[in-house]
């Protein structure tokens, strides 16, 4: 669970923060939420957050002020929710240090592809390792190179991004929602499974049975190299 983006809600709207910490989390984040800015404030001195949903409209610091406040010294991704949706309101948020802004009432899917947006521009937290051994495989997530038996196999770029996620992570499940995440996919559909469809018949002497590409049902994938 430490190695997913961890997202922290801000909203006054209790029945708003557990609809989105379960949403979030169904879609592979781990999720904080606060009910104020205050509680926000020591939310962040306990945990280091991947990216902020900030309510704009709540009780005593709102959540522009708290966002031009955090500017002063984070440069965490904020994402703003509000009801207000003429232009200088848009404006407005985003001039006080938000990197996006997203109208109530809203689709969760709109807001989950939005954050999935924002974190594929923010640097990567997870550095690409050396070169990983599996089977009769060799892959080098630097360099997206993937050996077979001693022969190349070429990989489309989301087959390499796939793997190159797996390979950080060896021996980790990885949830279907980080995997859309880190390859610009869609986390509610099924391209992810397509795309480890595909990689299995690449890597995996039997494909229908693989012994590397694992599923953890319900959950997402697995790269052992056992």
């Amino acid at each position: 669970m430490e190695e997913l983006p961890h997202i922290l809600v801000v909203d006054d709207d209790r029945r708003l923060r557990d609809l989105l910490q379960r949403y979030l989390f169904e879609n592979g984040f781990r999720v904080t939420t606060a009910g104020d800015a205050t509680d926000a404030r020591q939310k962040m001195t306990a945990f280091a957050f991947d990216l902020l949903v900030v309510d704009v409209m709540m009780p005593g610091e709102t959540g522009l002020q708290l966002t031009q406040s955090l500017r002063t010294h984070t440069s965490v991704p904020i994402m703003m929710l509000t009801a207000l949706s003429e232009s200088d309101d848009r404006i407005a948020g985003l001039e006080h240090g938000a990197d996006d802004y997203l109208v109530k009432p809203f689709e969760p899917r709109e807001l989950l592809l939005r954050i999935q947006t924002i974190l594929r521009r923010a640097p990567a937290a997870i550095e690409p390792t050396g070169e990983i051994a599996f089977g009769t495989c060799r892959f080098d997530p630097a360099t997206s190179d993937l050996i077979r038996n001693g022969q190349r196999i070429r990989l489309t770029e989301s087959e390499a991004r796939l793997l190159g996620v797996l390979a950080r992570r060896p021996g980790a499940t990885v949830p279907r929602g980080l995997l859309a995440a880190e390859m610009g996919l869609d986390a509610g559909g099924r391209a992810v499974d397509v795309q480890m469809t595909r990689l299995r018949r690449k890597i995996e002497p039997d494909p229908r049975n693989p012994r590397h590409l694992q599923t953890v049902r319900g959950v997402g994938y697995m790269l052992t190299t056992g």
